[in-house]
């Protein structure tokens, strides 16, 4: 087992932190090469031992920022809690920017929209007509931009867009609800902490967008429900307005489900009177519709009732449009 923990951290040292925290990296690396630290980390179920909720969860508990030395004496110190905490935890990163990649998906349905997000743990993806987009090239000049029907939002989600631009447009939200197994509620001083812990150290933009979301939030709070998305599922669309297009929303939960949950879930979802909007690895299920190569994709694959629309950045921080209708809109 010990083989297994090596080889994740070392993963994520070397291909997923670099860019976004060398701190991270540097944790990560550590243990890579740490035999002790790996039989401890042993003792986590492999659902509830990835790197950035392990991270999260120390730092939850009060280990320093700093050099790998330092984390690593905190972590044996208080390894029991570290062990207990993370397996009641799960990775909630809860990021709004992924609405500037699913906008496009979003942009595709008409009328009143009632958004039932699954994995929703704060809700702050459930807000998508209360954020501004900014839509730039790679040299960082804007392509356009979309705020509010009121005005500018103190949120705005600034993407890199390759390609041609589809159409886009604000979708009209009439009812936003979400399913967690433990829903964040932004209001409580607990649970900001642990949104604060799940924010990679040196992600300082991101920190802002996500403290002017929950903002956002705490003035107009959605229904979260607590519950296995699967059990939950029907009984909460059956609240969602009947005169709006049920819009169930996927971003990033699918691949933490064992792929025995997520095929059922996948099945259920396609049962329902519901559009369905997710971003995956592209390999991650069989639900899409016509079937796609992995090798064709830099990033993760965004998707309408299973159809890909986009290749996209799984964070939302770039995208390119994979379907017709495209324009060299600016």
């Amino acid at each position: 087992m010990t083989d297994a923990v090596r080889e994740r951290f070392d993963r994520f040292a070397q291909a997923e932190a670099p860019g976004r925290s060398e701190m991270y990296a540097e944790w990560a690396a550590g243990i890579a090469s740490d035999a002790q630290m790996q039989r401890l980390l042993t003792r986590i179920d492999p659902q509830h031992r990835q790197p950035p909720l392990v991270f999260a969860v120390t730092r939850l508990l009060g280990a320093p920022l700093g050099g790998y030395v330092a984390w690593r004496e905190f972590v044996l110190a208080h390894a029991d809690d570290v062990v207990a905490e993370c397996e009641c935890r799960t990775v909630q990163a809860n990021e709004p920017l992924r609405l500037a990649a699913l906008l496009p998906a979003l942009s595709a349905i008409e009328g009143r929209i009632a958004l039932l997000e699954l994995g929703a743990a704060a809700g702050l993806c459930l807000y998508p007509d209360r954020y501004s987009y900014r839509y730039v090239d790679g040299d960082g000049a804007q392509r356009m931009r979309l705020d509010p029907d009121g005005g500018p939002s103190s949120v705005v989600l600034t993407s890199v867009v390759r390609g041609p631009l589809p159409p886009l447009r604000m979708p009209r939200i009439v009812w936003r609800a979400g399913i967690d197994l433990a829903p964040i509620n932004v209001r409580d001083p607990e649970d900001r902490a642990w949104m604060d812990a799940l924010i990679w150290p040196g992600e300082h933009e991101r920190a802002a967008r996500i403290a002017a979301a929950i903002d956002i939030v705490a003035a107009d709070p959605p229904l979260l429900v607590a519950g296995d998305a699967i059990e939950r599922l029907e009984q909460l669309a059956s609240a969602a307005p009947p005169d709006a297009t049920l819009v169930i929303s996927t971003p990033g939960m699918l691949v933490y489900l064992p792929r025995a949950e997520r095929e059922t879930l996948i099945d259920r979802i396609g049962g329902m009177d519901a559009r369905w909007i997710t971003i995956d690895q592209p390999g991650l299920h069989d639900g899409w519709e016509p079937p796609i190569r992995v090798e064709d994709f830099r990033g993760f694959a965004v998707a309408l009732d299973g159809r890909v629309c986009a290749d996209a950045d799984p964070l939302g921080r770039w995208w390119e449009w994979r379907a017709e209708g495209g324009t060299d809109a600016t």
